[in-house]
């Protein structure tokens, strides 16, 4: 009887010992968010079979340590290959390039369209048919849509160098809408349009390369109302236009807390003269570069940055955006 009972629990003592040095290396394996069975009996009022915790692993005593899981966040405060800055914006980017493609489809179909040609649209002369308006609304374009795509690669990779990425594919966008103009009627594909498209890019690079420009330096567009309130196309619509730059007495040191910060100094230029209208009661095309004063709205409303997402898109506007009758220009 003995010897019956002996021989099964020799076999059961063995197995368990040659069992014994597999344990650790299952228990490594586990993960540690995962449940565990707790096979704790001390206390007559637990179930035998309760689910625990699995306490972290100790550390081993012996051997290198096991490395660190890599971390999968994108790398901030550094250079970005071209590729990885253009993916974190690709929904933006698909965005811009469906509103040009919808913007002129529908321009194409009311003005009608031709085969691809070149069109010297000339400068800021007298003889142009805007006096150059035009070439302003495209450095203009160029130069907020840059700013909107570096903001928005910054914010999401953190990448130092999203300056030159922002204006290669602002300048990418507007080329793909020239190449729309090469094929209507009242247009053409302008070399000038290009040039100035370059200018605008670039001055977002500087602004906001140089530390502290962007505090005291804005590039704004000027819309003054019509009888229409606003005319979206044509001569009626560039005649509503100034562009200027405004010099923001709050961005320098020792103004920002003074009463001048509330002020701007403006430089800018707009024309007239050139709608069907004005040409028909024989008025003189001018072109009129202006200098003037301005209110800076941003310190007014928003000397503290704002928390609530309208506030915020508010006060980024206001430095694209001169409000109508918040300044006095002169001639």
């Amino acid at each position: 009887m003995t010897d019956r009972l002996a021989k099964p629990l020799i076999r059961a003592i063995a197995v368990i010992a040659c069992a014994a040095p597999a344990v650790p290396a299952l228990a490594d394996a586990v993960d540690e968010s995962a449940s565990a069975i707790d096979f704790d009996l001390s206390d007559p009022h637990k179930d035998w079979l309760a689910l625990a915790e699995q306490p972290a692993p100790a550390e081993p005593g012996y051997g290198p340590s096991l490395p660190a899981a890599p971390v999968t966040e994108e790398p901030s405060g550094q250079r970005l290959p071209f590729g990885r800055q253009v993916g974190a914006i690709k929904w933006e980017l698909g965005a811009a390039l469906v509103w040009v493609t919808g913007t002129n489809i529908a321009k194409v179909s009311r003005e009608g369209g031709r085969r691809f040609h070149f069109q010297d649209e000339g400068w800021f002369g007298k003889d142009t048919i805007n006096l150059g308006m035009d070439k302003l609304t495209h450095a203009w374009n160029t130069y907020w849509i840059t700013d909107m795509i570096e903001a928005r690669i910054r914010r999401k990779t953190g990448a130092t160098n999203a300056g030159l990425t922002a204006a290669s594919l602002s300048m990418g966008v507007m080329l793909y809408a020239e190449l729309w103009d090469a094929h209507k009627k009242s247009s053409g594909f302008s070399f000038q349009d290009i040039a100035m498209n370059a200018s605008g890019a670039g001055f977002s690079l500087l602004r906001n390369a140089v530390p502290g420009l962007d505090r005291k330096l804005d590039f704004r567009l000027l819309l003054i109302p019509n009888k229409d309130i606003y005319t979206p196309s044509g001569t009626r619509h560039y005649r509503q236009m100034r562009y200027l730059f405004a010099l923001k007495l709050a961005g320098f040191e020792g103004l920002e807390d003074s009463p001048l910060r509330f002020v701007e100094l403006h430089a800018g230029y707009r024309a007239t003269g050139f709608t069907a209208k004005e040409e028909a009661r024989g008025d003189p095309r001018r072109r009129r570069p202006f200098i003037g004063i301005g209110l800076n709205l941003n310190e007014l409303f928003f000397h503290e940055r704002p928390s609530g997402w309208a506030g915020r898109a508010a006060s980024e506007a206001l430095q694209y955006v001169q409000v109508p009758y918040t300044a006095y220009h002169a001639d």
